[in-house]
């Protein structure tokens, strides 16, 4: 390589639509269908930086590409890592590579929880559902780290079952004994394996009974977003305390394609993270 390459000058910005190739290192079988993997560069390290809530893109050559959230901290410099449910081609295609595989990435795409300023000293409670719970746990993991710049953090966490449940040994082994945290776990039906809460997470929301001195950050079905934003309304708190992140329509990464165009706003440039009062300026079809 020549010696006067662009990637060398300290000014050179990485184009974020060039992917770059990233090893799979780690693979985890989370839930029945989901999995999470640890991806570095070929010689090792993270492939970009991002911060809370950022997303990048995943592309399979011949198979196809999507953008899925960054599961794993800023915080953590040695790798980035994605929590995917099998839903379709691509990822049936990503759940059947193998550790050593490598796939392309390129990224990072979006805005992000605004966690060096509006978050700094205000008790978080976090709402998540499902799949859900892959945004959130950047910005869970991050606050954590940096656990002096925040206030109590609450962690209300629901699925269908145990089984669905993702990270729950992290929740457990981590999140449980963090300083100043609580994690309210739920799942939908009775199992004979669960000694937790049963119940609905709109409804465990209006039963925990939270205090409307927190900032809520909420993440899941869009159906569960909907009703546990109207028990929090019920609860007293502002939609301007509630953010939420909107990741579904998301294409290009760069505004161009129009895909995830609503109103004035493009999700993938604007968002994905919005407070929900900005929600309520977009129009009703989103």
């Amino acid at each position: 390589m020549s010696e006067d390459c662009l990637c060398k000058n300290p000014s050179y910005q990485r184009d974020v639509l060039i992917p770059q190739v990233g090893v799979i290192r780690k693979i985890t079988q989370e839930t029945p269908d989901v999995r999470s993997f640890i991806v570095t560069a070929p010689g090792g390290g993270r492939l970009f930086d991002q911060m809370p809530g950022q997303c990048a893109m995943i592309c399979a050559p011949g198979i196809g590409e999507a953008m899925f959230s960054i599961t794993s901290s800023p915080t953590e410099t040695d790798y980035h890592e994605f929590s995917i449910k099998e839903c379709g081609v691509l990822t049936s295609y990503l759940h059947g590579l193998k550790e050593g595989d490598q796939i392309l990435v390129r990224g990072p795409y979006g805005n992000h929880f605004p966690v060096e300023d509006i978050y700094k000293g205000k008790d978080l409670l976090f709402i998540a559902g499902g799949i859900g719970l892959a945004p959130l746990r950047s910005v869970i993991n991050y606050c954590l780290a940096k656990r002096e710049d925040y206030g109590k953090i609450d962690i209300l966490y629901g699925s269908r079952s145990k089984a669905d449940l993702v990270k729950l040994e992290e929740i457990r082994e981590e999140w449980e004994k963090a300083p100043d945290t609580k994690v309210w776990l739920t799942i939908d039906r009775e199992d004979p394996d669960w000694d937790g809460h049963v119940g609905f997470v709109p409804s465990y929301l209006t039963e925990a009974g939270f205090s409307t001195d927190k900032t809520a950050i909420i993440c899941g079905p869009p159906i569960m977003i909907k009703f546990c934003l109207q028990n929090l309304e019920q609860l007293g708190f502002r939609r301007d305390q509630v953010y939420t992140t909107l990741e579904l329509r998301m294409k290009c990464g760069i505004g161009k394609c129009g895909r995830c165009n609503i109103g004035s706003k493009y999700v993938c440039k604007d968002g994905p993270v919005f407070r929900c009062d900005e929600i309520d300026q977009l129009p009703d079809e989103y």
